[in-house]
């Protein structure tokens, strides 16, 4: 018997479709399994609102560092450090270096300069100050999903509503604890920062307002472990989170979890020379305006590396390293809405859905039975094929299913059985012109094949568009269509020509072989 590579293809579809869309069927605990969305199985939905006017405070307060540590490292003293919501202002002691501070602050994008004798002031532009709230809501959603991803939830939703609001929904999360380590995960600005101890006026911390503080240039924070002590340090930090390449869990020496950081080659080098200098003085490790650890520094540390230490449990270590990996808040964000999407919504849903995907994929297979007699059997081998091959590549991708996806598998099954009606058609067609049966099959797809790809293609690359612009319901439609399209190239035409092939010598064996067709002789 000769060898017959269309059957081949899609007996291994056949086989790969049952194999890897059984876990799914049968919600075994072993294998990948098509994860199920919000509006199926429940979960959270959050509205979340962002503090843009945060960034601009936080954008100016790296501008001061960076000046500090500019000056420090070109020898050139500068006096009355200061700054406020939009602008970083200080006074150069030797005018000669005014030539060099002018072009680093040149570079400064979106920034004017002020000269005044010795006293320089840089402001944002009004631009500038939109264009940094702007990113900051963008910043914002992106490190959210980065943090949703490395949770471990499957396809969260975080998408931008609105000029200043970020939707976020987590399909899955069922009990408190779940919802309240994710809000905490969402929430948490993640902000490092490494600021110098002021080691001249830590005695009088105590006795010391906020305002007096300011006025020599310090804040005052709380202690992470015992709130009630309190360290004053520096308020210009000497380097800040944006530096941070890596986050990790690990234990110290009483086996309890802390967590590992690295810094860039210029974070590197700003720690390198801060600590070079400062033998003998504190750092305070700061997250999220508080003081994790005020170590000593006993010499100089190179590689860039650091440890934060605290009262964690091994799940908040890994949080925290999660929020600190994906990236620092540069605008704090507030919870606006919130409500929990119940699993009895989710089982109405699966119930309706299922009844039309079954009862349209019955009415289907009927017509095509009745319609086109052994033909409709064969296109109803494809397009059952046609639906475990989806099953299967969403289960092996770990693809969520939505309602709107869902909607896509019943539109690809009309899709998937067109391609199978125009074949049979230009079939009929030239067994009625006269043909033989194998020249009416082989040229019934060849003339089909055109109409069916120009079909196909345009609608894949709708899917593509919908996909890469869409979010959430939009996604998991676009999921399941482009899988659908492509699983039905291959059952539908590879898959039906092989059999036809298969089956060419007994159809001209038989008494009636127009009947396979649904012709009536």
């Amino acid at each position: 018997m000769k060898f017959n590579y269309r059957i081949a293809i899609f007996a291994l579809a056949i086989i790969f479709g049952i194999v890897f869309s059984i876990p799914s069927l049968l919600q075994t605990q072993e294998g990948k399994k098509v994860s199920l969305g919000l509006d199926l199985q429940g979960g959270l939905h959050m509205l979340l609102g962002v503090k843009t006017e945060e960034a601009t405070k936080s954008r100016i307060k790296s501008l001061a560092a960076s000046i500090k540590h500019f000056s420090e490292r070109k020898d050139i003293l500068i006096d009355s450090l200061t700054f406020d919501e939009v602008s970083v202002s200080f006074k150069l002691l030797d005018s000669d270096d005014l030539k060099t501070i002018q072009e680093f602050l040149a570079a400064v994008e979106g920034a004017t300069i002020v000269l005044n004798g010795e006293e320089i002031s840089l402001s944002l532009t009004p631009q500038e100050i939109e264009k940094t709230k702007q990113q900051a809501i963008s910043q914002a959603i992106e490190t959210i999903r980065n943090r949703l991803d490395q949770f471990g939830l499957a396809e969260p939703v975080v998408a931008r509503q609105g000029e200043e609001k970020i939707l976020v929904q987590l399909a899955g999360i069922k009990t408190q604890e779940e919802e309240q380590r994710a809000r905490e995960l969402i929430s948490r600005a993640a902000k490092l920062e490494l600021m110098a101890v002021d080691e001249g006026k830590v005695a009088r911390v105590y006795n010391m307002s906020h305002a007096d503080a300011a006025a020599y240039g310090d804040v005052i924070l709380e202690d992470a472990k015992n709130p009630e002590v309190k360290h004053l340090v520096h308020e210009i930090p000497i380097l800040d989170g944006g530096m941070l390449t890596d986050a990790s869990v690990g234990f110290d020496q009483n086996n309890r979890p802390v967590i590992n950081f690295k810094l860039n080659a210029e974070g590197a080098e700003i720690f390198g020379d801060f600590t070079g200098k400062s033998v003998g003085k504190r750092l305070a490790i700061v997250l999220d305006g508080k003081v994790y650890s005020a170590p000593n520094i006993n010499e100089r540390i190179g590689g860039g590396s650091g440890q934060i230490s605290g009262d964690y449990t091994v799940m908040e270590a890994q949080d925290l390293a999660i929020a600190l990996r994906s990236g620092a808040l540069l605008a704090p964000i507030y919870l606006m809405e919130k409500r929990s999407v119940g699993p009895s919504l989710g089982a109405d849903s699966i119930q309706a859905s299922l009844i039309a995907l079954v009862g349209g994929f019955v009415l289907v297979i009927i017509f095509m039975v009745v319609y086109y007699r052994a033909a409709g059997v064969i296109a109803n081998i494809a397009l059952i094929a046609n639906l475990f091959i989806i099953l299967a590549v969403m289960s092996l991708f770990g693809a969520t299913l939505t309602l709107p996806g869902m909607a896509g598998i019943v539109l690809t099954v009309g899709m998937a059985v067109d391609a199978n009606v125009i074949i049979s058609e230009r079939i009929r067609e030239l067994l009625n012109e006269g043909k033989s049966m194998h020249k009416a099959i082989e040229e019934g797809y060849s003339n089909a094949m055109r109409a069916i790809l120009d079909a196909n293609i345009t609608t894949l690359i709708a899917a593509i568009v919908l996909y890469a612009y869409g979010t959430g319901a939009i996604k998991g439609f676009a999921i399941t269509i482009s899988i659908g399209i492509l699983a039905s190239m291959l059952t539908a035409i590879l898959g039906t020509h092989g059999i036809y092939e298969m089956l060419e010598s007994k159809i001209q064996k038989s008494k009636n072989n127009l009947f396979w067709f649904g012709i009536k002789a």
